[in-house]
């Protein structure tokens, strides 16, 4: 699996996303992703799936040290006492000593992001995890975070699909040396799939269009996907992304889609986005 380097961690490029998943059903997904080659899980307390997902972390037989799996701190969370009882109570659920991520999951103006910083680096130090980073941090929130924390972040996971321009964070993220982590890569209605743009790439790499859009993500520089899926038959799909490559004419007419400039993720307590 490719990797995107990230001061000094190696994220494998294609994770998969457990938002909505729960269960046995959720169990099997994180099971079967590992055994058709996926190295990298993504969860978080408030997607309420962490037992479910340590158990397919389990069942999969994977040694420990070759999956990244991150996790994330909720909004709600983010004092320093209620950050580090997130953080063990997740490697709890999570049946495991350490993730390798942990994220802020939403900045939260009501709580100093001083304390957070000062508890995510504790906690790093502390072991549980391996590295630290953010979720959705526009660029001023996320130069703060940068600025005071001791330890390098190694991610910001935010919402991009080719309908979202986020050519500025994302540049951002490039000059501080952090990976950016694409969640709802394929947006969601599945109109996105039936754009022109994307379905002749597709029809010319004799590839799904779902394939085309998971290799415009990891085809940018820095850029790691973690698509969703409730489809066990999809895994391998979505994982074989690494042996074509799209042309810079099909990079380009796939990216121009941004012009739509639509987000799905945007709730009364999201930042102010770039």
């Amino acid at each position: 699996m490719h990797s995107v380097a990230a001061n000094g961690a190696e994220i494998p490029a294609l994770g998969l996303g457990t938002w909505t998943l729960t269960g046995k059903g959720c169990t099997d997904l994180v099971r079967e992703a590992l055994s058709v080659g996926y190295r990298h899980i993504d969860t978080a307390r408030a997607y309420d799936n962490e037992e479910a997902v340590g158990a397919g972390l389990r069942a999969s037989g994977t040694p420990r040290e070759k999956i990244f799996v991150t996790t994330k701190i909720w909004y709600t969370d983010l004092a320093p006492a209620d950050a580090v009882q997130s953080a063990e109570g997740s490697l709890k659920r999570l049946g495991l000593d350490y993730v390798d991520l942990l994220l802020i999951h939403w900045p939260n103006a009501k709580i100093p992001l001083a304390g957070t910083m000062e508890a995510l680096n504790r906690l790093r130090e502390r072991g549980l995890t391996r590295y630290i980073g953010v979720a959705n941090f526009p660029t001023a929130t996320l130069a703060e975070a940068i600025k005071l924390s001791d330890a390098p972040l190694v991610a910001n996971q935010v919402e991009y699909h080719p309908y979202l321009d986020q050519t500025k964070l994302m540049a951002a993220c490039r000059k501080a040396g952090i990976a950016f982590v694409s969640y709802c890569p394929l947006y969601r209605d599945g109109g996105l799939l039936r754009e022109p743009a994307v379905m002749d790439a597709a029809s010319r790499h004799r590839r799904t269009p779902g394939q085309v859009i998971l290799r415009w993500h990891v085809q940018h520089q820095g850029v790691v996907a973690i698509p969703r899926t409730s489809r066990i038959e999809r895994l391998a799909e979505n994982a074989a992304l690494f042996d074509f490559e799209l042309s810079q004419a099909e990079m380009a007419s796939i990216t121009a889609l941004a012009e739509r400039n639509s987000r799905i993720c945007d709730y009364g307590f999201s930042p102010k986005w770039d």
